[in-house]
C-alpha cells in the first residue's frame, strides 16, 4: 500500500500493532511459563488479558474507520519477541532468565509506548477523538506494564540474579 496521507501512514501504523499485539499474545504465555518469579509469571499472565483488550481495541478503531486490520508484519515484535525467545532458550540459571525476561518485556513495552504514543497523537490530528481515547488506555496500560516489571526487577529479582551469578562464580 502506498502511503501519501497522514492517514495512510496512521492506518500502516496501526495495522503494525495489530502485528505486534498478536504476537505478543503468543509470547506471554512462554514468557510467563518461562518466569520462576511468582510475581513476574503473574505479571506476564495479567499483561496477557490486557494484550488481548488492547488488540480488541485495534479492532475496534479499523471498524469505525471501515478498513481491514490485516496486511502488516510488525517486523520489530519480531525481532523483539525472538530475543525474548533466546532468553528462554539459552539462560540456564532461573534467577539470570528471570533478569532476562524482565529486560525483554520492557524492550518491547518501550517499543509500544513509543508506537503508541505516536499512534495518540495522530490520532488528535486527526481528528480521531474516539480512537485517541482507545489508543491512550492502551498506552496507560503499556506504562503500568513497564513499571511493573522495573519494580519487579529492582525489587528482588534483579539481586536474585546477582546473587545467583556470584554462586555460579564460586562453584
Amino acid at each position: 500500500m502506498d502511503i501519501k496521507t497522514l492517514k495512510d501512514l496512521y492506518a500502516d501504523l496501526l495495522r503494525d500493532m495489530v502485528s505486534g499485539e498478536k504476537q505478543m499474545i503468543e509470547a506471554l504465555p512462554k514468557m510467563a511459563e518461562a518466569a520462576e518469579t511468582p510475581e513476574l509469571k503473574q505479571a506476564f499472565q495479567n499483561h496477557l488479558a490486557e494484550t488481548q483488550g488492547q488488540l480488541d481495541r485495534l479492532e475496534q478503531i479499523f471498524t469505525m474507520l471501515n478498513m481491514s486490520s490485516s496486511g502488516e508484519t510488525c517486523d520489530a515484535m519480531k525481532g523483539l519477541v525472538k530475543e525474548g525467545k533466546k532468553v528462554i532458550d539459552h539462560a540456564k540459571v532461573e534467577e539470570v532468565r528471570d533478569a532476562g525476561l524482565i529486560a525483554a518485556g520492557q524492550k518491547v513495552e518501550h517499543y509500544e509506548i513509543g508506537s503508541y504514543g505516536t499512534l495518540v497523537a495522530m490520532a488528535k490530528i486527526l481528528g480521531e477523538t474516539k480512537h485517541a481515547q482507545l489508543l491512550e488506555q492502551t498506552l496507560n496500560e503499556e506504562k503500568a506494564a513497564d513499571q511493573k516489571l522495573n519494580q519487579i526487577a529492582i525489587g528482588h529479582v534483579n539481586k536474585l540474579a546477582a546473587s545467583a551469578s556470584r554462586d555460579k562464580k564460586a562453584a
